[in-house]
């Protein structure tokens, strides 16, 4: 545990913590982020060993966006009101995703057909998706805001790190004899994709007690506040009326930062979807598994590497952004470092070679480090800590429903515009984030100083 348990009744400056306290409060991302690593990298060529259409694959992966649009504000705004002395306010939230992210994932690579590994994946993203909110909220929790760039580097690290790790199973799991052709029980699927989902549903659950384990809450300021707060926004109308009042109240740094996140958010389902169709078809000779089963298995076993070099670009920058946002400002820094994503994907363009896409990925990599951080740092100094959690979900819908229009629309230009090739689907990915980088100075950053200038509503005080 902490050192010691924290008892305040009001302070207005949070204590600093150590690297190792925000370490131990972040690990519990490394769990969901390797959640999240084997889906980005493993569900696109799951869906074709079942016989998906390529053109068809974005609708699949519709469920990422539609659950968090539903998800994560309501968890936001259930565990702004939630407090227990023994499990606290957001760790509550961690276990109970956590455990449902775990039983997906042991599902999912058994799939026997193309409905079922489309229903468990609405079932894994909900998972993941409550979990991961309340983790963003924890930062403006715990940390005071000369710490909070420091804290959401580190959860960019556990991104990089958790993915890769994800990333990196189908060149580990040979050295134990699990080869790249091989399958058990007369499946399509093969096993190293089978052991690497089983892996990560024990590492989801055992990083996450670790964080529950290690990390204490902090109690809210001013409990009889909280009580009274905690009664006006009981049951659904009350949530409901407490998402109105929070989007009513929007800060103005928050909507500005929509056109940033629309552009990177409609590019990046693009790297998720067809990045190993890419690398399959261009650089193995693999349109499908059918065609070239063994070349496909390499695409997507090189597409698997792609995915670490970026995450290894992004826990390899994550520590740096701090000192370069001090530098240059935060805004600037997100925008240079889109631009670097956009490069990075439009390189993919001047060669068929496997390692044009690895050094694609590793630029794109750079990118993604601040995609995880630079927003949240911009948002969470412009928001009221009264309403962190549930800010930090309508948030999401900033992530969500680009990727929700990129789901639906995709499949109408995939033909026409792309010449259903799916390496042209990565070098508009490029475009938007060029145009991602240029709406970065759209946006005025906010000190958290300032967010008195803000109306806070029923829910503040």
């Amino acid at each position: 545990m902490e050192t010691e348990k924290i008892q305040r009744s009001t302070q207005a400056t949070k204590p600093r913590l150590t690297f190792w306290q925000i370490w131990n409060m972040s690990f519990g991302f490394f769990g969901i982020q390797y959640g999240f690593g084997l889906q980005q990298a493993n569900m696109s060529p799951i869906f074709r060993y079942l016989n998906a259409d390529e053109a068809n694959i974005p609708i699949l992966w519709l469920a990422g966006p539609v659950t968090g649009l539903i998800v994560q504000p309501i968890i936001g705004s259930i565990s702004d009101r939630t407090w227990s002395p023994r499990w606290g306010r957001r760790k509550p939230f961690f276990l109970i995703g956590a455990i449902v992210t775990s039983l997906a994932l042991f599902l999912m690579p058994n799939s026997s057909a193309l409905w079922m590994a489309a229903s468990l994946m609405w079932i894994l993203d909900t998972g993941l998706n409550i979990t991961q909110e309340p983790f963003r909220a924890f930062i403006g929790d715990k940390l005071n805001e000369d710490q909070r760039g420091l804290g959401f580097a580190m959860q960019s690290f556990f991104v990089g790190f958790g993915q890769t790790l994800a990333n990196l199973m189908p060149y580990i799991l040979p050295i134990f004899g699990i080869t790249l052709m091989q399958t058990s029980n007369g499946g399509s699927i093969p096993d190293f994709v089978k052991y690497s989902f089983y892996i990560g549903g024990i590492a989801v659950i055992a990083a996450v007690i670790w964080t529950i384990y290690t990390t204490d809450e902090y109690p809210p300021d001013d409990m009889a506040e909280f009580e009274k707060q905690k009664q006006e926004g009981a049951g659904i109308s009350g949530m409901f009326t407490e998402l109105a009042h929070a989007l009513r109240d929007m800060p103005k740094t928050m909507r500005q930062l929509w056109w940033v996140k629309f552009f990177t958010w409609y590019a990046l389902p693009l790297m998720w979807q067809f990045l190993s169709l890419a690398i399959a078809r261009h650089a193995f000779n693999a349109p499908d598994a059918k065609t070239n089963p063994l070349g496909f298995a390499e695409g997507t076993q090189w597409g698997s590497l792609c995915f670490a070099i970026f995450n290894v670009g992004c826990f390899t920058i994550s520590f740096l952004l701090p000192a370069i946002a001090d530098r240059i400002g935060r805004r600037a820094t997100h925008a240079l470092f889109l631009s670097i994503g956009g490069l990075g994907f439009l390189s993919m363009l001047l060669s068929e070679d496997k390692m044009i896409f690895a050094f694609g990925m590793a630029l794109v990599g750079l990118a993604w480090g601040s995609i995880l951080s630079m927003p949240y740092v911009l948002l969470a100094n412009s928001v009221p800590k009264q309403r962190m959690g549930v800010y930090m979900g309508i948030f999401n819908g900033f992530i969500v429903v680009p990727q929700i229009i990129n789901n639906v629309t995709v499949k109408f230009i995939y033909g026409p515009l792309l010449g259903s090739d799916p390496r042209n689907a990565l070098a508009l990915a490029g475009v938007l984030l060029l145009c991602g980088a240029g709406a970065c100075f759209l946006v005025k950053e906010t000190r958290a100083s300032e967010q008195a200038a803000f109306p806070l509503g029923p829910g503040g005080h």
